[in-house]
């Protein structure tokens, strides 16, 4: 009797261990389930925007990831779209006033690759005399990445590299520096 009461006793200890290990092992598998949907790449609310380095005007390689501490403002547009060039003064304005504020770094991504020529772009940016970078994007790869329909596009970045927002269609003063307030 005595040696069934031990073998019980070892049992249930084994069972004790066995159950505590598997517990741990649970946890430790959900904290990083949960630390990946945080890392996720994609274009919705809390993923880490699709990484992509385009060259500039100046024929510099910029990468977006090397941005990462300052919020950024992604925008997507070419120079035969009128709503394009009607934002374009703005994020001009913002930049020049508020941009070291802010910690935002504003990119323009011009959509070279439909009917753009880079000289075109060179006299756009010169006529409104923007300072923010500006990337040729040659065949429509980063894009494709950010799943967007209409121009102008902007993405709104925190500062972990995340997107916040996407807004379809142009912006003035007030309404980028409201959206870039709101970054983390």
């Amino acid at each position: 009797m005595k040696k069934n009461i031990g073998i019980v006793i070892v049992i249930a200890l084994v069972l004790v261990m066995v159950g505590t290990y598997i517990k741990k092992e649970i946890e430790a598998s959900n904290a990083i389930n949960e630390n990946a949907i945080g890392t996720e790449v994609g274009t919705e609310k809390g993923q880490l925007a699709p990484d992509f380095t385009l060259r500039t005007l100046d024929g510099e390689k910029m990468t977006l990831s090397d941005l990462r501490g300052k919020r950024v403002v992604l925008n997507f547009w070419a120079t035969w779209c009128p709503p394009c060039e009607a934002e374009m003064p703005h994020m001009q304005k913002y930049y020049e006033k508020y941009a070291k504020e802010d910690n935002v770094e504003i990119v323009g991504v011009n959509l070279t690759y439909e009917r753009e020529k880079v000289e075109r772009v060179e006299q756009f940016v010169e006529s409104y005399n923007i300072t923010f970078p500006i990337l040729l994007e040659p065949d429509a790869s980063v894009a494709k990445k950010y799943k967007f329909v209409t121009i102008p596009a902007t993405f709104m970045i925190d500062t972990e590299g995340k997107i916040q927002k996407q807004i379809s269609g142009p912006l003035d003063l007030d309404t980028l520096r409201e959206n870039v307030k709101s970054l983390d």
